[in-house]
């Protein structure tokens, strides 16, 4: 959520407000096991890249019919092996596994 909130600050300050509280007042399923942290620290590890990111992909990688959706073409280049990585600029509801 800090880093939601951080880009949200970033992007719409002027509404950033608002759209924090919205996200804040959702209902929100965490993935937050063992195995997911030991991916995400694998990946990091293994890519030479932020735990942050790998965190959200190795949540994808844990997840059934989940993948991450990324922005990020440098990770994404060194992720796409891991598989369950989509770019943005490629996605659509039908490419999501």
């Amino acid at each position: 959520m800090t880093e939601v909130s951080a880009v949200l600050a970033r992007e719409k300050p002027d509404q950033a407000q608002t759209d924090n509280a919205d996200l804040l007042n959702m209902e929100w399923r965490i993935s937050d096991s063992a195995a997911t942290y030991s991916t995400a620290i694998s990946l990091a590890a293994s890519l030479n890249h932020h735990l942050f990111d790998t965190f959200y992909h190795a949540v994808a990688l844990h997840e059934p019919d989940a993948s991450l959706v990324t922005a990020d073409v440098r990770y994404y280049n060194k992720a796409k092996g891991a598989g369950r990585v989509i770019l943005l600029e490629n996605f659509s509801l039908g490419s999501v596994h």
